[in-house]
């Protein structure tokens, strides 16, 4: 994968995340079809803020995303929104999240820079986590 170096007026980037979190309790809700929704969610998201996707993987109890983000909009900020939007649709579209859990995700989550390791190592561990 060829590097994607982001630039405005004021600043020239090229990072990237991997970012992991899970439901409230780790609770293994994250199973068909509630997970393959949730890839196209969190997908429309990134896009929607104008952030670079470039992986993710759901397993039943928790959430790889490897995304790359403008430092000056702040992953922070980008986990916020999609960890936000895609509680609000998955429980409006599959009631019985509402009976599992009082809210879907935790407040907390993992965010490791890519910087040691190429992007496509990260992408490769990512898609490899489906299989365990």
């Amino acid at each position: 994968m060829k590097a994607v170096v982001r630039s405005n007026s004021n600043i020239t980037s090229n990072c990237h995340y991997h970012v992991v979190w899970c439901p409230k309790y780790r609770r293994k809700v994250l199973t068909s079809p509630i997970d393959e929704r949730l890839k196209v969610l969190i997908h429309e998201c990134v896009e929607k803020w104008g952030q670079e996707f470039v992986e993710v993987e759901v397993m039943p109890a928790h959430i790889h995303l490897l995304v790359g983000c403008d430092p000056q909009f702040g992953i922070h900020r980008l986990v916020k929104f999609v960890k936000g939007a895609t509680a609000h649709q998955l429980r409006a579209e599959f009631p019985e999240l509402k009976k599992k859990l009082p809210s879907l995700w935790t407040n907390s989550y993992y965010i490791g820079t890519t910087g040691g390791v190429t992007i496509e190592t990260v992408r490769r561990y990512v898609e490899s986590q489906k299989g365990k």
